[in-house]
């Protein structure tokens, strides 16, 4: 085999004819002017502008300083001098059997007495917790808690 009888298996490759009579001269098929024709050329979608117009909802806003905690249902004394005898229990089941609060998607809330009103009844306390005022009152409490 000599020298001059090698034959490449790849052809050159041509380098892309220009001018008017090549395939990729002068505007290159992007057509004429506008930003269309331009290098890195990019037209913003449709539905940006929708959602560019929609407020921005960043942290939590106004309510950033309230707790994410579920707030204690509230029961003053005389509510429970008006609807419980003397010597009943009262508990946050039998605060909601009486409908004087309702549960969350099937969970009992958490139940903090208020000291409004007077107390002349004895009454005994499960599970619930107690203002000072309402401590103050002479209130009999079984398992509550203290806040």
């Amino acid at each position: 085999m000599q020298i001059h009888s090698i034959t490449r298996i790849h052809k050159n490759k041509k380098s892309a004819p220009i001018g008017r009579g090549g395939k990729r001269g002068k505007t290159s098929g992007r057509g004429t002017k506008g930003q269309k024709a331009r290098a890195g050329h990019k037209i913003r979608p449709e539905f940006r502008d929708i959602i560019k117009k929609l407020p921005k909802m960043r942290g939590r806003g106004k309510n950033s300083n309230l707790s994410i905690q579920d707030k204690p249902a509230i029961v003053n004394v005389a509510v429970l001098e008006k609807h419980f005898e003397n010597g009943e229990v009262v508990s946050r089941q039998t605060l909601v059997a009486k409908g004087l609060i309702s549960g969350h998607g099937g969970r009992l809330p958490e139940v903090k007495i208020l000291g409004t009103g007077t107390l002349t009844k004895k009454l005994t306390f499960q599970g619930v917790s107690f203002s000072k005022s309402a401590r103050q009152k002479s209130i009999t409490d079984v398992g509550a808690k203290k806040k």
